[in-house]
């Protein structure tokens, strides 16, 4: 490590100003935390590095996915006996906002999720956290039919006028294209499946025809709304950053992909 000095909460929110994040934000993060290099205060700082930058007006968003939640059948990741599949089904605990961690979006949505104060959507697949003054209109909706739509998260950034901020991470990465996907003319859809906890505390497994997703573009649709000159480059911490407009980055991605795509590989989610 070859750092002059450690990164702090004050350094980073003086970076992510510099970038362009003001106060008042809605801030949709995706992250690695990793690539930021040392941080003193670890994840915590992070958060509060956030927090700062959008200031008491603001609204920090995260994916607070829970990808393991999903149908078996499906699993690559690895793969699970097909005898096993009617066990998981009936016996995996039903999603719970409050209990189900996140899995595979990195440990900043883990702490965003557990921060004093944050609320969290009821999609049992696709859930996002949010802390702040808007963050009840963030987590309001989220239709189990429109996992990635205008009922979702996503969708209220985008309403809200919100930034999408790419910290360490790729366009890969960038779920708000995915609301792009959703707004095709014709998307792709196929049946789903997940374990949900009901009010009353018991499980029940419900399936529902969604979205179907395909991130194998994401890196060209990312590069080719960059040639704009709509994305703040610049660096947080150790890591190399993205800000952009999330609604000028989707309203690109809609017009993108109805040009190029004609058969896109999709990437079920699974486990």
């Amino acid at each position: 490590m070859d750092q002059a000095q450690p990164h702090t909460a004050a350094t980073l929110t003086g970076d992510l100003r510099a970038l362009g994040v003001v106060p008042g934000d809605v801030l949709l993060v995706h992250s690695s935390v990793k690539s930021l290099g040392f941080v003193a205060g670890g994840v915590q700082a992070v958060v509060e590095a956030l927090l700062s930058a959008v200031g008491a007006g603001g609204t920090l968003v995260v994916p607070t996915h829970t990808s393991e939640n999903t149908d078996p059948a499906g699993w690559q990741n690895p793969p699970v006996p097909e005898h096993w599949w009617p066990a998981i089904r009936s016996e995996a605990p039903g999603f719970d906002p409050a209990r189900s961690p996140s899995r595979w979006v990195g440990v900043l949505p883990e702490a965003v999720r557990t921060w004093p104060g944050a609320l969290r959507s009821s999609h049992p697949q696709v859930s996002c956290a949010a802390l702040g003054v808007r963050a009840p209109e963030v987590t309001a909706e989220h239709a189990l039919t429109d996992s990635h739509g205008e009922r979702s998260p996503i969708g209220a950034v985008y309403r809200l006028g919100g930034k999408v901020l790419l910290l360490g991470c790729g366009h890969d990465s960038n779920t708000s294209l995915h609301l792009a996907e959703r707004s095709q003319a014709s998307p792709p859809m196929g049946e789903t499946g997940a374990a949900i906890r009901d009010a009353d505390g018991t499980s029940r497994w419900a399936t529902w025809t969604d979205l179907v997703t395909g991130e194998d573009d994401f890196d060209q649709v990312g590069a080719a709304f960059e040639e704009t000159g709509a994305v703040a480059v610049g660096r947080v911490g150790s890591a190399t950053a993205r800000l952009m407009d999330q609604r000028s980055l989707v309203d690109f991605a809609v017009d993108w992909m109805a040009r190029n795509r004609h058969s896109v590989d999709v990437d079920v989610a699974g486990a």
